[in-house]
């Protein structure tokens, strides 16, 4: 195996097939030891953070697949906490999609102005660049095509594919009696067909998630999803 990429919660590496291997850490994203999905700093280590995390993860992109959404997920091995996926190109350096169910997060902290916390809102769908030294800067469409990251195309079928995995999640949730308040996901183009599909995770670290008003942390909530 070749270390391709050290990341935050995941370290990547290429097999010798051409496909990629995600090895999933214990860190989780937060500020100031307080989990964050939308934060691009890791905030704390969680043991037995990563493999909740692919466990999630295996059962959403499992749960994908049934509906015919496409992503990169091939198998995982829960037991190694890796899961093995097919190669993928990034848009430009990455992007992150939000799907928001409520006003929350930085959501709340830009628009607080026009809206209450926990307001509901309808599947509302939001693009950041990944760019830490930035603060993964939000970014409209036309900025998106104008900087040739993303054809409008492009992004119409972005927008779709979220609202579509958003709401399988969403749906999945509910029937736990959770409510889902809002979730990222990243997507990139298939190296060997060129389709826009869904990549790197589906886990507890990447959604706020709420009973009956209060918030779930990631382990917990995977013991509830996974019940």
């Amino acid at each position: 195996m070749e270390l391709i990429y050290k990341g935050k919660t995941k370290d990547v590496y290429k097999l010798e097939d051409g496909n990629i291997l995600l090895k999933f850490k214990d860190d989780v994203t937060g500020e100031d030891g307080v989990f964050d999905p939308g934060a691009n700093t890791v905030g704390l280590t969680i043991e037995g953070a990563g493999q909740s995390g692919l466990r999630m993860t295996t059962f959403f992109f499992e749960k994908m697949a049934e509906e015919g959404i496409p992503s990169h997920y091939i198998d995982a091995n829960i037991e190694d906490v890796t899961m093995t996926v097919k190669a993928a190109t990034m848009f430009g350096n990455g992007l992150e999609v939000i799907c928001r169910y409520r006003a929350v997060g930085s959501f709340l902290r830009r628009y607080g102005a026009y809206c209450e916390e926990g307001q509901v809102l309808d599947a509302f769908v939001e693009v950041t660049i990944k760019d830490d030294e930035r603060n993964d800067p939000p970014i409209s469409k036309d900025g998106l095509a104008q900087l040739d990251i993303l054809t409008n195309e492009e992004y119409d079928t972005l927008e779709a594919l979220t609202k579509q995995i958003s709401n399988v999640v969403k749906d999945t949730l509910a029937e736990k009696g959770l409510d889902l308040y809002d979730i990222k996901l990243e997507f990139g183009r298939d190296s060997q067909t060129g389709d826009i599909i869904l990549i790197d995770e589906i886990s507890g670290g990447n959604m706020r998630v709420y009973k009956e008003g209060t918030y779930i942390a990631p382990l917990d909530l995977e013991k509830l999803v996974l019940a």
